[in-house]
């Protein structure tokens, strides 16, 4: 069983950054690939990005490549999510996921979770 909290969420200008944090309960928590997804008003929740369990692969949506940036460190249970060159349309509530023993490239192509989060929002303005 893991239990992911999220925070980091805020509002931002358009071209602005914030960092947003997964913690994980759990002693297995190395054993989990971790993702990112976010859902905005009226529209269905997308994968943004993983990280393997790792560390050492990670898999991005187009929209985001080059842009955000996901992370982990393990001895502290934690994911770090960083997001540069915001734009409007990144808003939404941003989700943090976790797969037993998955790969990132999985999670982002197959959308399998196991755990999820309960969400932080991210708001952009123009």
């Amino acid at each position: 069983q893991v239990q992911l909290v999220e925070s980091g969420g805020g509002l931002v200008q358009a071209g602005g950054s914030l960092r947003l944090s997964c913690a994980a309960s759990g002693r297995t928590f190395p054993n989990y690939a971790i993702g990112w997804f976010r859902q905005a008003p009226g529209k269905e929740r997308e994968f943004v990005a993983a990280i393997s369990w790792s560390g050492g692969r990670t898999y991005y949506a187009d929209v985001v490549k080059g842009r955000f940036t996901i992370s982990r460190d393990n001895a502290k249970n934690t994911v770090y999510f960083e997001l540069n060159s915001l734009k409007p349309e990144d808003t939404a509530v941003y989700y943090c996921a976790a797969k037993l023993g998955g790969t990132a490239q999985a999670m982002g192509l197959t959308k399998s979770v196991d755990y999820w989060g309960q969400g932080t929002q991210v708001t952009v303005s123009s």
